[in-house]
């Protein structure tokens, strides 16, 4: 392996996940620390809500929604998905009592990981073609052939892309598991 590779994808891709991790640990103790852990209660519906608005960038992406720059829409759908999980691992917390909310947390930590592939691999396979066709100009060779020599990159990249067909259905997943979730918290909460 490469150590490009090691620097610009691997790592940036384990210190995301670990990066998470980390910050719900620091958040949850703290919360245990100030003796505020039923805040963690609430930050569900925060961690929910971030999530949520994170979708803008896939109503854009559908054509849903008209309004908004996809690229911008994009980071706002990784950062606020990022803090959203945050959120919800802080709430799910070390409680055992909800055998439908950690299954929940469960698809979320696997289609957070999904995601971050899916952005590392993607971005590869785009740098990677665009560099190939680059030193291929450079060299002068001429347009049909550049397009010949990069056809079997470009099947490879639109093969990468097809990640988002793991990758919805995971989200799916996610988001039944967690209405399921909400709609039982609803219908067994003590509203006093």
């Amino acid at each position: 392996m490469r150590p490009r590779l090691m620097t610009r994808e691997i790592i940036p891709f384990l210190l995301s996940f670990c990066a998470l991790v980390i910050a719900t640990l620091v958040l949850d103790a703290s919360l245990h620390f100030f003796n505020a852990v039923w805040i963690g209660r609430y930050l569900g519906i925060v961690g929910t809500l971030l999530i949520l608005f994170s979708f803008r960038y896939s109503l854009r992406k559908r054509k849903i929604i008209v309004s908004g720059n996809p690229v911008t829409l994009l980071r706002w759908h990784e950062y606020l998905a990022w803090l959203g999980s945050l959120l919800i691992l802080v709430h799910a917390g070390i409680h055992f009592n909800s055998i439908l909310g950690w299954l929940a947390v469960c698809a979320m930590l696997i289609n957070i990981g999904s995601g971050l592939a899916g952005k590392f691999l993607l971005g590869r396979a785009r740098k990677r073609m665009l560099e190939a066709r680059q030193t291929m100009l450079r060299r002068g060779v001429p347009q049909a052939e550049l397009e010949e020599r990069v056809y079997l990159d470009t099947l490879t990249f639109d093969a990468v892309k097809q990640w988002r067909a793991v990758h919805f259905p995971i989200t799916l997943a996610f988001g039944v598991l967690a209405l399921a979730h909400i709609i039982a918290i609803f219908l067994f909460w003590g509203w006093k």
